[in-house]
This record gives C-alpha cells, sequence and structure tokens, in this order.
C-alpha cells in the first residue's frame, strides 16, 4: 500500500476514532455528518451513489473508482451513526 492508500477497516478505524473525539476533530466532514445524523449522511449516500453511476456511464474506471471511495466513507459513516459494526456487515455478504 502507498502512503495515500487505505483499507476498508483502516478508513473504518478512523472514522470511528473522529466521530469517538469529537472535541479534538470537530472540523472533520464525519464528525459533522455524524452529528447531524441518519437523514444527512442518507442523502449523501444517494448522491454519491448516483455519482458512482454517472462516472460509471461516461468518465471511466478512474473516475469511478474515486466515486465509489467516496460512497464507501458515507456508508461507514452511516455505520457509525446507527451502530453498525463491520462485523454485522461482514456477516451479510
Amino acid at each position: 500500500m502507498n502512503a495515500q492508500m487505505k483499507s476498508f477497516e483502516f478508513l473504518w478505524e478512523e472514522l470511528r476514532e473522529k466521530v469517538q473525539n469529537p472535541q479534538e476533530n470537530a472540523g472533520s466532514r464525519a464528525v459533522k455528518e455524524f452529528q447531524a445524523g441518519a437523514h444527512t449522511i442518507g442523502k449523501k449516500i444517494v448522491e454519491e451513489a448516483a455519482e458512482v453511476w454517472m462516472a460509471a456511464e461516461f468518465e471511466g474506471n478512474e473516475r469511478c473508482a474515486e466515486e465509489i471511495s467516496q460512497l464507501l466513507y458515507h456508508l461507514q459513516v452511516l455505520m457509525l451513526e446507527r451502530g453498525i459494526s463491520l462485523e454485522e456487515v461482514y456477516n451479510r455478504l
């Protein structure tokens, strides 16, 4: 992995740490979304899902991968807000 590459699990730990320490991470997008709640996060997920689709249709694999990464980010924030663990999701794959 290069210095900028993250795994799904690494991102999970990073986001979990941020939302568990909101005072230290007050400027974090994850903390702001987490505090805004499921409705706000859900709207962002719908937006990102549409962007994934549009990138797949019209912008190529690199852009599609970028949009997928953003969708995964927001899905993880929703998981944290709802108290859903990675294991709960993995058990349903």
